[in-house]
């Protein structure tokens, strides 16, 4: 049976196309969502982009027909706009003015005249309050990917005989023959896949403490050669570190773009610029001209574009963590770290002012060709698919990307740990020769004793 699709607002500004998802079923906007719409047109944002987009797209189906009795779409479906329906009977104490309200409204009427109608909207309380009514609800995701527990890690144990690890030991590589593979949740052994630039924990089947750490090159099993480097001081204190460090030490020429995944506290930023500013200031290669920092809560849009001072100074207090990350670098003497907080501050606008590191908007990067650059884009998670991707193809020759981010602590509302940006991008790109990427895990969390007793208990 050929169901009836009505969109919400919120669906339309994350996804413009989204009224071309549905196949051969119908879609159906409600009056209220254009009046919304038409609200957004003006902003700067990619809310605006998006509304603009779908007011471009409506208009250009409008002509094929009338929108009131519908208009067919591309994959078979058609697309029509629903008018009043005021007289369909929700509960009383409604507010009947609310948008949220007359959409679910619209969806009861149609339900009532026997279409079989999905209310598709990424608001979770109005999702809640059309179940009441009896109204089937969806979440959408245009781009999605599997749930974060199933996602890709860039990571994997596995165990092998302890003649097969002294093989490694000693020729510095090993085949994949032999190699198996222990589920916790089964309780057996299997033959593991790995993927191409995955990092590989080995553990000998007779003493699993006998261990080595290792990286598929698509062939056979290679030897890390970066695990030990010291960058300003800060040197790794577990494998995911390690597994970290590697891919940010590659070059720019193998490992253009590096994704880190984690939580708090894993020292993902704090890496990120150790070795870009040891590689830029001490490494003498200048294969890379500067360090850039972008955050995507940082959009220069009406938000924080009428702030006085130059736009390094509008961004400066969304880089307060990147500050607090420099503070550690600038000196690697712990003792003596904070007793010349003046003299911190002092080394650390240095580095801004001789343009060793810079801040940018996110909104900014668009339409640029970023040629060796070491890109830091800090909280990637709040960043959607189709910014990521437009972040991705600025990349120009001998720039390295870094993708930064926990999963677990998105603040955009109409994204969660399946839609953002951040997994989006890990999940397209894993297997990728041009792409390193590693998941840390809360046991790898070394920034306080309280930090890391936090993310395991709460």
């Amino acid at each position: 049976m050929k169901r009836t699709y009505v969109l919400d607002t919120n669906v339309i500004l994350y996804s413009a196309g989204a009224i071309f998802t549905f196949e051969d079923n119908d879609v159906v906007i409600p009056e209220i969502v254009l009046e919304e719409l038409d609200t957004f047109k003006k902003d700067k944002s990619d809310l605006g982009s998006n509304a603009r987009y779908a007011a471009r797209l409506i208009d250009r189906l409008r002509k094929n027909g009338d929108l009131n009795k519908g208009v067919e779409l591309p994959g078979g479906g058609m697309l029509r706009v629903e008018m009043n329906h005021y007289d369909t009977t929700l509960p009383e104490v409604w507010d009947k003015n609310k948008a949220d309200n007359r959409i679910i409204q619209v969806c009861k009427a149609l339900k009532d005249k026997g279409e079989d109608v999905y209310l598709i909207t990424k608001d979770i309380f109005e999702r809640i309050k059309a179940d009441i009514v009896g109204i089937n609800v969806e979440n959408f995701h245009e781009k999605f990917v599997p749930e974060y527990e199933s996602q890709y890690t860039g990571r994997i144990e596995v165990y092998v005989s302890s003649s097969k690890l002294d093989e490694f030991y000693k020729k510095r590589c090993i085949d994949t023959e032999g190699l198996v593979w222990y589920s916790s949740e089964s309780q057996e052994y299997s033959f593991p896949t790995l993927v191409l630039n995955q990092f590989i924990l080995v553990h000998s089947i007779e003493n699993p403490r006998k261990t080595a750490l290792g990286r598929f090159d698509g062939d056979k099993i290679v030897p890390l050669y970066h695990k030990e480097e010291q960058s300003l001081g800060i040197t790794p204190r577990n494998i995911g570190q390690k597994f970290m460090l590697e891919s940010l030490y590659i070059d720019a020429d193998k490992a253009p773009l590096v994704i880190i995944k984690g939580p708090a506290g894993t020292a993902k930023t704090l890496f990120s610029l150790a070795v870009g500013l040891q590689k830029i200031m001490y490494e003498g290669t200048k294969k890379y001209r500067r360090i850039l920092v972008c955050r995507p809560n940082v959009t220069m849009d009406e938000e924080i574009g009428f702030l006085p001072g130059s736009e390094q100074e509008k961004i400066a207090p969304f880089m307060r963590p990147i500050y607090d990350n420099l503070e550690i670098l600038v000196d690697s003497n712990e003792n003596a770290r904070y007793k010349n907080e003046d003299e911190i501050l002092d080394k650390i606008r240095e580095l801004f002012d001789r343009r060793i590191i810079t801040t940018e908007a996110v909104a900014y990067l668009r339409g640029r060709s970023i040629v060796k650059n070491w890109v830091i884009i800090d909280e990637a998670q709040n960043l959607s698919p189709k910014q990521v991707k437009a972040i991705i193809t600025r990349v120009g020759e001998g720039t390295k990307l870094i993708l930064i981010g926990d999963p677990e602590q998105i603040d955009q509302p109409f994204l969660d740990s399946r839609s953002n940006g951040l997994c989006y991008a890990s999940e397209k790109m894993k297997g990728s020769k041009l792409c390193y990427q590693v998941t840390l895990k809360y046991d790898e969390c070394e920034r306080s004793p309280l930090a890391y007793e936090a993310s395991k208990r709460l």
